[in-house]
């Protein structure tokens, strides 16, 4: 059990005035005269804050033995003690807090992983097992102003709908109001505060695997009554466990720390980084094969840059009725790797170390990663034979499904110069990185170990005609930007000068390495 306290100060200025006069007269025969008048005034401020408090006592850590298939409706209880000494009132907010994690209401074995984490819910019989909160008022010692549990028969301010905390809940998976006072909290001569028992609920199915499950519930008061209810701040990588919960990657992020994050979809782990052109980046090749039986069966639109119906015709090859989608599964090859339509992925060089830069390098090396084809890295949604006469517009477009996490995606490439910084995420961060030119080709020239290092690259080369290329000497990363049905994909070589161009129609077969950045920037 965590509990939080919150105290919010405002000055009360009192004001005392104490004032010395003192006049001497004397009156003498021949004359008049008077001592000068003086007048000294001392002010006294006494400040006194306002003072909202909370705390708990009692049994915080809740240790319970339950047998399989039972039901057991006190789990242990903590007492919330509350007082103010104003009228403003103030309201307690609560939100699952398992694992340090604002809003992760659920009970984890952190052995047997989150497939058996026990949710919140006030089932009390099934195959699910559950866990509920409640609270109670408690009326000794006797509070000088009683509590209202929100919810509650004596709420007047509920709302259609909401829980009554006075029975068993679902612990909030957002910052929740489950009690408050809305006028004068403590003010008396004998002021006590308002006290609260908490008590949770637990049913165990009978299939809940033996062992230790561990979660928590986080309690905040807010003062005055009618302030916001607390915000979960979004979730960065600093932040974060999985690259699919990033929602921000904010100014304050240092520039250049590394994290690591896992892909939600097979636990492999990467390391990232905010850079020098203020986004977020992987800071290695993604490594997701999609024809792992285990990795395809966690793909699904809440955790993968695509539709629902795409990543099923990508894993399947399920028709579809979407001009342009592969109809063909994914397949992970080791020749023949030459095909503009179908999705098709080299996993023989994953995990094969090569020259590496930056900060995602050890020793100067890297892990290649996976290869693919541009069919394969847009989840079988840009599958174009270049002579199949299929209409597509002559202008500059962007993959809008990948292979990325959900809440990433490729990034964008330009096939010529620009005045522009933000012409792509590419020369973006080269512009940042203060270095380079375009050539009266429109190609850009740049200090290679500068970028490089930035992006922390893996000369990972390419892979065509059954064999890797290039390994040790370039790295050939997709990007999301195309022109008909030409893909334009930077290629970073080893040599002093990092050379961007944009690569011919064929390319499309080839298989490269895929970089992801953060959506939304």
């Amino acid at each position: 059990m965590v509990v939080q306290n919150y105290y919010k100060t405002i000055t009360l200025s009192l004001g005392m005035m104490l004032g010395i006069t003192t006049v001497l007269g004397m009156v003498l025969a021949s004359s008049r005269v008077s001592a000068e008048d003086t007048s000294v005034v001392d002010e006294i401020n006494i400040t006194v804050p306002v003072a909202c408090t909370m705390s708990g006592t009692g049994m915080q850590s809740h240790n319970a033995e339950i047998a399989n298939g039972t039901y057991t409706p006190d789990i242990g209880s903590t007492t919330l003690h509350a007082f103010c000494n104003d009228n403003a009132g103030f309201a307690i907010y609560a939100i699952g807090y398992t694992d340090n994690e604002e809003g992760k209401n659920v009970l984890t074995n952190s052995t047997l992983g989150s497939t058996y984490d026990i949710t919140t819910g006030t089932a009390v019989t099934g195959n699910d097992s559950k866990w509920a909160m409640k609270l109670t008022k408690l009326t000794s010692p006797t509070p000088t102003y009683p509590i209202i549990i929100a919810g509650s028969t004596e709420d007047s301010l509920k709302a259609q709908g909401d829980p009554d905390y006075s029975t068993f809940q679902a612990v909030p998976d957002d910052y929740e109001k489950v009690a408050y006072r809305t006028s004068a909290t403590d003010t008396g001569t004998n002021a006590e505060g308002t006290t609260l028992k908490t008590t949770y609920q637990a049913y165990i199915s009978k299939t809940q695997p033996a062992g230790t499950y561990t979660g928590q519930v986080k309690y905040t008061l807010v003062h005055p009554h009618d302030t916001a209810a607390p915000q979960i701040p979004p979730k960065t990588i600093a932040t974060a466990i999985y690259l699919q919960d990033v929602e921000a990657c904010p100014a304050d992020l240092t520039t250049n720390q590394i994290y690591t994050l896992k892909d939600s979809r097979d636990e492999h782990e990467y390391k990232v980084a905010k850079l020098v052109d203020g986004k977020c980046w992987l800071l290695e090749n993604l490594a997701l094969d999609p024809t792992d039986s285990t990795t395809a069966a966690n793909m699904n639109e809440r955790n993968t840059n695509a539709s629902t119906a795409a990543i099923t015709n990508y894993l399947n090859g399920g028709s579809s009725t979407t001009t342009g989608w592969s109809n063909t599964a994914v397949a992970d090859v080791d020749t023949g790797f030459n095909s503009f339509t179908a999705p098709m992925i080299n996993n023989a060089s994953k995990d094969t170390l090569v020259t590496g830069y930056g900060a995602a390098s050890t020793n100067g090396q890297a892990k290649v990663g996976i290869y693919y084809n541009y069919c394969a890295a847009t989840v079988g949604t840009y599958c174009y034979d270049e002579n199949n006469g299929v209409d597509i517009p002559n202008t500059f477009i962007d993959a809008p499904m990948d292979v990325c996490p959900a809440g990433w995606r490729m990034p964008t490439a330009s096939p010529s110069y620009s005045d522009d910084p933000n012409v792509s995420d590419y020369f973006a961060l080269a512009y940042a990185l203060e270095l380079g030119y375009f050539d009266e080709d429109g190609v850009f020239i740049g200090d290679a170990n500068a970028y490089a290092g930035a992006l922390a690259l893996s000369m990972s080369g390419q892979y065509q005609n059954s064999a890797s290329d290039y390994q040790n000497s370039n790295s050939h990363l997709w990007s999301s930007t195309s022109v008909g049905n030409g893909i334009y994909s930077p290629n970073m070589t080893y040599e002093s000068w990092l050379t961007v161009y944009p690569n011919s129609y064929g390319d499309r077969s080839i298989g490269k390495s895929i970089r992801c950045l953060l959506a939304g920037q």
